[in-house]
C-alpha cells in the first residue's frame, strides 16, 4: 500500500484551527493526527475532548486519536463519541493491554498501540496480530518539534519483520521529528503512515509539504 500521512493537529494554529482543519481536508493528507496529552503519562497537556468534538465537525478525513495518557480504558468510549475512527495507546501505560486492545474494538473502533523510544519491538509479539496500528515513537512523548532519534529506522525494520512473520495486518506508523529527511528512510524500513507536525504546520506552504512527504 502507498504511504500515508498523518498531520499532527498538535502542530497547527491554535487561534486559526478551523483554517488548518479545512487546510488538511483540501490537500492530500490522509488522516488527522490527534495528540491527547494529560500531564501525567508525559509531562505536557494538549487538548481535551471539547476541541476534539470540534475538529472532527468540520473533519473530512479520519481521526487518529495517540492516546499519551494514564489509564486509558476508562475514557474508551468517550474517544469513540468524539469521533475517533484509530485509536492508540501506549504500551508502557496499559496494565491489561489485551484487555484495553479489546475494548477499543468493541467500541468500533480500530486499535493500536505506541511504543516509547526506549521500549523493545518484543514486547508486541502477544498482540501484533490483535492490532490494527503500532506506532513507533521517533522521539520522546510529550512536545511536538523534538529532534528525531535515529534508532526508530531500525525499529521500524523490526516491528515490519515481526509483523510478516506473524501474518498480521497492522499498519506501522512513526510519530516525531518526521521530515524530508528521514521520510524516505522510514518507508523504506516498512512505515505505512507517517505523522508530522512542525515540518508540515512550520512550513511556508502545509499542502506542497505534505505533497512532498506523499511523493517519496
Amino acid at each position: 500500500m502507498a504511504h500515508k500521512i498523518a498531520p499532527s493537529v498538535l502542530s497547527c494554529d491554535f487561534a486559526n484551527i478551523q483554517r488548518d482543519v479545512e487546510m488538511i481536508n483540501d490537500g492530500n493528507a490522509d488522516y488527522f493526527h490527534i495528540d491527547i496529552m494529560d500531564g501525567s503519562f508525559v509531562p505536557n497537556i494538549s487538548f481535551g475532548f471539547p476541541v476534539m468534538k470540534a475538529i472532527h465537525k468540520h473533519a473530512k478525513k479520519p481521526l487518529d486519536v495517540h492516546l499519551m495518557i494514564d489509564n486509558p480504558d476508562q475514557y474508551i468510549q468517550e474517544f469513540k463519541e468524539a469521533g475517533a475512527e484509530i485509536l492508540t495507546v501506549h504500551y508502557e501505560a496499559c496494565t491489561h493491554l489485551h484487555r484495553t486492545i479489546q475494548a477499543i474494538k468493541a467500541a468500533g473502533m480500530k486499535a493500536g498501540v505506541a511504543l516509547n523510544p526506549h521500549t523493545p519491538i518484543e514486547v508486541l509479539e502477544n498482540v501484533i496480530e490483535e492490532i490494527d496500528l503500532a506506532l513507533i515513537m521517533s522521539v520522546n512523548p510529550g512536545f511536538g518539534g523534538q529532534k528525531f532519534i535515529e534508532n526508530a529506522i531500525w525499529k521500524v525494520e523490526q516491528l515490519s519483520n515481526l509483523i510478516h512473520k506473524r501474518g498480521s495486518h497492522a499498519v506501522i506508523e512513526v510519530d516525531g521529528g518526521v521530515n524530508a529527511d528521514n521520510a524516505g528512510a522510514l518507508i523504506k524500513a516498512g512505515a505505512d503512515v507517517l505523522v508530522a507536525g512542525s515540518f508540515v504546520f512550520n512550513s511556508e506552504d502545509p499542502n506542497a509539504t505534505i505533497n512532498k512527504l506523499k511523493a517519496l
